[in-house]
């Protein structure tokens, strides 16, 4: 038995929250999809069957051959996974009078269970599901209710498989992260000693292996992730490293130069290439975003393949792509989860580029990914750094791009940032930025009218981007900003702030 856990997707749109949720307990948790089993279980320590859109009552419900893991391994079925296995083991389920959805309290909870050690009566969970399980099977226990759901909790006898009817993954659910520990600890018996030393030390040995004395060309951003991927790969590989960071022509204002100046004293081989007419070049008329994406992505690699001609022998392409890049751009893990956007740097390469890639921290989350560069003494500056789309204002500018656009949308940015940082406001803030909307509007500037562009400002607060809420900036500091960028940009009589959550809206408009 191995010290992870193995994390069954079957298409919630919380499958990630357990995966984030269970490495919070300092356990390595690696999530499938549930028609892709590992062929050796044994890998894993325990494993958690996902909730998920479907019905067990309906004739294409996801229907995996457990046979390998339950009785075998401690499982826990959440949601979905706890009518599935009441369903196909002599259970009873149907369709809810009601919807359960919400906020509920636990009742009659087992107080002598080990699956509820520090968890008592009244205690508050997340329910999300249509179907509910009316009758449990012959030989489980129940082991909690609430006021509406009767089997809320349950246990098979003679087995560590556990069962609810609820979310504990969610923070709406108070004390799911200790529900969780009971479960990983208590009953797998599973050890907490995923940290962030133990994956640096882990990964520098794993890149050295992979790599020896080949030379690797990666993609510098200024951002966190692209940063905490050099800084790895240079504790595993040091000179054999060729960091490139390329202006395509859609960074804030004055990014080019700050960000190389930063970088010095790091110690890192850094190359800066201003590519940005050859990135507006080929966006020049284009209006639909995820062509706009394509594009981009394939600019970036060309600009790289060119890069990698200049440096000899080079065999990798590193990049900084993270977890929830992954989950946006496959569909989940491969899973029936609905494909949100491509990512520029997870769509692979073109058959005519021959670096092979290699991605340190693909199985990472932002606040992982922060962790992990604290541990290994990067700076605050580079670590408290909003993050900043790949694509960037390409992605910010609605509709096509122009060089003008870019310029007014680099000063309302810069305002809005700067004023940020003026006001003690931008550590508050998880991701900040504007967006420069395809409409113009009336507004008065003095005693003549104008016709001019409206800018959409957008603050949220986040732990790693998969859900975000909007932040409530001070109303002063809203008012001082819109003034600032009406009066100094040229070209925008109108700013509006966003406050929409994700879900349903996303961070990036487009």
């Amino acid at each position: 038995m191995q010290n992870k856990v193995l994390i069954l997707d079957f298409g919630s749109q919380y499958t990630q929250l357990i995966g984030r949720r269970v490495r919070e307990l300092n356990i390595f948790s690696e999530i499938k999809p549930y028609n892709k089993l590992p062929e050796d279980i044994s890998e894993y320590g325990a494993v958690i069957l996902s909730g998920s859109p479907f019905s067990v009552r309906a004739n294409d419900a996801p229907h995996p051959d457990l046979s390998e893991i339950r009785g075998k391994l401690p499982l826990l079925g959440v949601c979905y996974g706890a009518q599935y296995l009441a369903h196909f083991h002599g259970g009873n389920v149907e369709k809810s009078n009601t919807r359960e959805y919400g906020r509920a309290n636990l009742t009659a909870i087992s107080q002598k269970e080990p699956f509820f050690h520090q968890i008592t009566d009244g205690s508050q969970v997340w329910m999300s599901h249509a179907d509910t399980i009316k009758q449990l099977p012959e030989n489980t226990v129940l082991l909690a209710s609430t006021n509406d759901v009767k089997n809320a909790a349950f246990k098979f006898e003679g087995e560590d498989t556990y069962c609810i009817q609820f979310h504990p993954e969610v923070y709406h659910t108070t004390d799911g992260k200790q529900l969780l520990e009971n479960f990983l600890v208590r009953i797998a018996g599973l050890e907490q000693t995923w940290t962030p030393d133990a994956f640096v030390e882990k990964t520098v040995a794993e890149l050295k292996e992979k790599i020896g004395n080949d030379k690797v060309i990666l993609g510098l951003s200024g951002g966190v992730d692209s940063t905490v991927a050099a800084v790895l790969l240079h504790k595993a590989i040091g000179k054999h490293l060729h960091c490139i960071f390329v202006n395509n022509g859609l960074l804030r204002k004055n990014e080019f130069e700050e960000v190389l100046e930063q970088y010095k004293g790091m110690g890192l081989n850094v190359k800066g290439v201003d590519a940005s007419a050859r990135f507006l070049d080929a966006l020049a008329g284009e209006r639909d975003p995820e062509k706009k994406r394509k594009i981009i992505g394939r600019v970036f690699i060309e600009v790289f393949d060119d890069e990698a001609y200049l440096v000899e022998d080079a065999k990798w392409l590193a990049q900084g792509t993270i977890y929830p890049d992954v989950i946006e751009s496959v569909s989940g893990t491969g899973g029936p989860s609905a494909t949100i956007k491509s990512h520029h740097n997870v769509g692979g390469l073109p058959d005519f580029m021959k670096l092979k890639v290699v991605e340190p921290l693909k199985m990472l989350f932002k606040d992982e990914v922060r962790r992990v560069g604290k541990s290994m003494n990067v700076g605050d500056e580079r670590l408290g750094r909003h993050p900043f789309p790949g694509p960037g204002l390409a992605i910010r500018i609605l509709g096509d791009i122009t060089r003008e656009k870019v310029a007014i949308l680099q000063e309302v940015d810069h305002i809005f940032i700067q004023g940020l940082r003026d006001w003690g406001l931008y550590d508050d803030v998880w991701q900040a930025g504007a967006m420069l909307l395809p409409v113009n509007s009336v507004g008065v500037m003095g005693d003549e009218r104008t016709y001019e562009k409206c800018v959409a400002l957008r603050a949220v607060e986040s732990t790693d981007g998969m859900t975000a809420d909007w932040v409530n900036l001070p109303h002063e500091f809203l008012q001082k900003t819109s003034n600032d960028i009406i009066n100094k940009v040229p070209g925008v009589n109108r700013v509006v702030y966003d406050i929409s959550s994700k879900p349903p809206a996303t961070i990036e408009w487009e």
